[in-house]
């Protein structure tokens, strides 16, 4: 019966300080966070939105099949009629929401501005 006792105390004692062990080797160390990439840039945080301004001025400009927008390149946003804010409106819904703060990214490299009448929708779209 004694042996019974040493081997269950013997046991008890590896269980403690194998958990001891593994308690101290944590220790405050937290997980690292991946920096966030311009594919998951949402709009939330202004540095990745900058970093990633910057990233897409040393790339080609990506085009969402809207080359005609490229004839308003320098206009004013409040400058444009409704007629030329609706060529706008048809290449924003026709694209999928993740790609509208690529698209705005575009239009911005590009030398575009956002028609006034447009603002608020895009920017209710790029939040989703």
């Amino acid at each position: 019966m004694s042996y019974v006792t040493i081997v269950v105390a013997a046991l008890l004692f590896l269980g403690v300080v194998t958990a001891l062990i593994h308690f101290f080797s944590k220790g405050d160390e937290e997980p690292v966070a991946a920096p966030p990439s311009c594919a998951t840039c949402n709009g939330n945080d202004s540095r990745c939105e900058q970093e990633c301004m910057l990233e897409a001025a040393v790339k080609e400009i990506e085009y969402f099949d809207d080359e005609e927008l490229d004839a308003f390149q320098g206009r004013p946003s409040d400058s444009y009629t409704d007629s030329e804010a609706e060529l706008f409106s048809e290449v924003l819904y026709t694209m999928r929401p993740e790609e509208v703060a690529a698209w705005t990214r575009s239009l911005t490299l590009r030398g575009i501005n956002v028609p006034n009448q447009l603002k608020d929708e895009l920017f209710m779209l790029m939040e989703k």
